[in-house]
């Protein structure tokens, strides 16, 4: 077995496989640079990232033949390529290139989260992410997830903390169809209830029953502050909130945050604020999850 880097055999196995079978090809050396360096692969499938293969001298090559030849040369039996997450339900455009069967089973820290690539989206760089919520919630914590998707953060804290019960809300039909799986298939589905639809209608059900609320949906939650303040219980709780913030003044989400979640409900007050940077969203901008705890004024 060879210990080359994964993308240096890519490169080889292209360049010995593909584009030296082309007589009239005259430049191998930008159709190699152009190879993408990184992707991600689990179970028996690689997924390309969006740019993999698209620029235009590329054209002549990619056919069929072309994906199943790299299929074998990434070693696996299915390939795909990311696409843009669209809409307001968050939804996958990844696209097939070898393989009709689209459910995959992602393994991170002993979770198995199983979904439709082509219908649901999952951040892979959002696992510390995943992690940390796993180890932050307490004992008997009653949690409400508004934008729980496949379970991304629900799974973690039904399986790794001792938390009473999980409230998970989504209005994505195929996510709630992976996510129906994911509770079972790892044993947590009796300490979680899902709440199908718009989660302005779902959460009048949740009113003052949680200790701690997610709002994990960028690239802002702010349309269901409301919302969230409105489950957590009367005493307070906390909020783990999701949103975007200057790659240099990460306080301006902190300061902005904290002015409208107190005008919106004067009843509450922000105590205490922790800023936990999950990574870069763009250039010039971080992904952020603030740890709000909020006490009755």
């Amino acid at each position: 077995m060879s210990t080359t880097q994964p993308h240096l055999k890519l490169r080889e196995f292209i360049n010995s496989h593909l584009i030296l079978n082309h007589n009239d090809l005259d430049n191998i050396q930008i159709l190699l640079d152009d190879i993408p360096k990184r992707w991600e692969k689990f179970a028996d499938i690689v997924l390309l990232p969006n740019s993999a293969f698209k620029n235009k001298h590329w054209e002549r090559f990619v056919d069929n033949k072309f994906w199943v030849q790299v299929c074998a040369g990434l070693e696996v039996n299915r390939l795909a390529r990311l696409g843009e997450v669209i809409g307001e339900k968050r939804e996958s455009t990844v696209e097939m290139l070898v393989g009709e069967n689209d459910w995959v089973i992602r393994k991170e820290s002993g979770i198995k989260y199983g979904y439709h690539l082509t219908q649901c989206m999952f951040s892979s760089g959002n696992v510390n992410e995943r992690r940390r919520m796993g180890e932050i919630v307490s004992k008997d914590d009653i949690v409400v997830d508004l934008f729980c998707g496949i379970g991304y953060y629900t799974l973690p804290i039904l399986v790794k903390s001792k938390a009473k019960h999980v409230h998970s809300c989504e209005w994505n039909i195929n996510a709630i169809n992976a996510l129906k799986f994911n509770l079972e298939n790892n044993k947590v589905d009796n300490r979680c209830t899902i709440y199908e639809g718009d989660n302005r209608i779902t959460s009048n059900d949740l009113l003052d029953i949680a200790d701690r609320v997610l709002l994990g949906l960028l690239p802002t939650a702010e349309k269901s502050y409301h919302i969230a303040l409105n489950c957590l219980k009367e005493t307070g709780g906390i909020l783990h909130l999701h949103g975007l913030a200057p790659a240099d003044n990460h306080e301006k989400l902190v300061v902005e945050t904290t002015a409208t979640l107190e005008e919106i409900n004067t009843n509450y007050k922000v105590k205490k604020v922790n800023i936990n940077k999950i990574k870069s969203y763009a250039p010039h901008w971080d992904h952020l999850v603030l740890d709000i705890e909020i006490n009755r004024a």
